[in-house]
């Protein structure tokens, strides 16, 4: 499709909506914004403009004027993406959510929060713990991610296990639609049956059906006792096995996390230090929380028996911060190591979770690719880093992870598993897509995007084309 150039009259008329200062053209300022964290440059493409709003208003301006003058538009958050999700490639204007940046409420008796898109999820988690609650949403990127980047990707993170993903957090949104019209969807409600879910449509969209301006997210009491474990595994799919008893031993963990043993490494490495156990072999990290010490203390002796049973050469109480420390570290770590890298976020069934680490490794072994590998393992989603080869030229190594790509798919939809757990599919993944997904599930999801954006205007060129 083809879009009209973003004229010097259009930047007048958006000056007029949000105001001189928030109108970027200068190309070194711009620059930030053609790409999020993937930092492979193959995958970087400049605006014509980044736009900051700072009202809901403002947003549903900008998007009106996008449909008269026909340019796209690309919602973006903090930028941590992993997909090219906020991308503008297609040109047109990046529209900043940055500034709209505010928790509006903290309500303490009915467990909800008001706030807008550009809120950080720590921030939002800190201002939970200070009244004395629990925001449960947990991107490993949360110390830099925002509430609207999450609920576009339906961001999963660490305690998806126990607490389901971003869209379980959320019980409302107000969102700007592709027409420009303020819309608000869902409520604050145990359930309700009245007409389509449409805020859950919303959620996990990457910005194509709607950009969110405001969201009624739901608090829990803080969890009274929380223990962290630290089970050892030499054997890789031993130690992702073990997930899949625990859950059946009764136990419901608040994360369950895996790192191998040369991703332990490049961790220490980046982080200058040495971590529990690292020697030994590969990491399981399991949170349980309960209701008190005893209540622990048998969830803990549980553990340690289905660990050991399992093949664990140790069990060890973890430093509860230098262990998440770690695990949050894993991407950092990467990147310290290369910036090339593909960055698959594969999820299949947990009871399939070991048969799919094995093929991984053999198709690593296969293909001659360097790999990182962590994985939720307690909701089947697995992060496969796959780095550049410092000997390879970037063809080289481009082919073979293509190739790589090819088979490793082929096995996951086999076990009935999907391309993506929690990062999304962006403009990165889209042709995969394309190739993967059951024609007439693809069909019904573009005959949504064309109702819903009849000009195409809304983050285009992102999850798959329309025809």
């Amino acid at each position: 499709m083809k879009y009209e150039k973003v004229s010097t009259e259009m930047l007048e008329k958006l000056k007029a909506i949000v105001g001189t200062k928030n109108v970027q053209t200068d190309p070194d300022l711009m620059q930030p914004y053609s790409h999020d964290e993937v930092t492979d440059p193959a995958y970087h493409h400049m605006p014509e403009a980044v736009v900051f709003a700072e009202t809901a208003e403002q947003v549903a301006a900008v998007v009106r004027l996008a449909n008269a003058g026909h340019f796209p538009v690309v919602p973006r958050g903090a930028g941590t993406g992993l997909a090219c999700g906020a991308v503008p490639t297609c040109g047109g204007i990046v529209l900043s959510l940055e500034k709209m940046n505010r928790i509006l409420e903290i309500n303490e008796n009915a467990l909800y929060a008001v706030v807008e898109p550009g809120v950080r999820t720590s921030d939002l988690q800190q201002a939970a713990e200070n009244k004395g609650l629990f925001y449960a949403g947990d991107p490993c990127s949360g110390d830099s991610c925002f509430i609207g980047g999450n609920i576009a990707t339906n961001a999963g993170g660490n305690r998806a296990v126990k607490y389901g993903t971003t869209r379980h957090q959320v019980y409302a949104i107000e969102v700007v639609n592709p027409k420009g019209h303020i819309v608000h969807l869902g409520a604050r409600l145990q359930k309700q049956s009245t007409g389509y879910c449409l805020d859950q449509l919303i959620i996990g969209s990457e910005g194509t059906l709607g950009i969110v301006t405001q969201a009624t997210l739901k608090l829990l009491p803080k969890p009274l006792y929380s223990l962290d474990l630290l089970a050892i595994f030499n054997d890789t799919e031993q130690a992702i096995g073990v997930v899949n008893k625990i859950i059946k031993a009764g136990i419901t963990p608040t994360c369950v996390e895996y790192m191998d043993n040369i991703t332990i490494k490049s961790v220490e490495h980046y982080l200058n230090e040495t971590l529990q156990g690292s020697d030994c072999g590969n990491y399981l990290i399991v949170e349980v929380e309960g209701t008190s010490e005893d209540d622990l203390d048998e969830k803990a002796v549980t553990l340690d028996e289905i660990c050991t049973a399992n093949g664990a050469s140790s069990l060890l109480v973890a430093d509860h911060n230098k262990i998440w420390q770690a695990r949050k570290a894993f991407a950092e770590a990467v990147r310290a190591e290369s910036l090339i890298v593909c960055k698959e976020d594969v999820v299949v069934p947990v009871d399939k979770e070991p048969q799919l680490l094995h093929y991984i490794l053999q198709l690593a072994q296969k293909y001659r690719l360097v790999t990182r590998i962590a994985s939720h393992a307690g909701d089947g989603n697995i992060h496969l880093n796959i780095l550049k080869n410092e000997d390879a030229t970037y063809e080289d190594w481009d082919m073979r992870v293509k190739q790589n790509q090819q088979e490793l798919y082929t096995f996951i939809y086999q076990l009935g598993g999907r391309l993506s757990g929690e990062h999304g599919i962006g403009y990165k993944r889209k042709h995969l897509m394309e190739e993967f997904t059951d024609p007439d599930e693809l069909e019904m999801m573009r005959d949504i995007k064309k109702a819903l954006d009849p000009n195409n205007i809304l983050n285009p060129g992102k999850i798959f084309n329309i025809e």
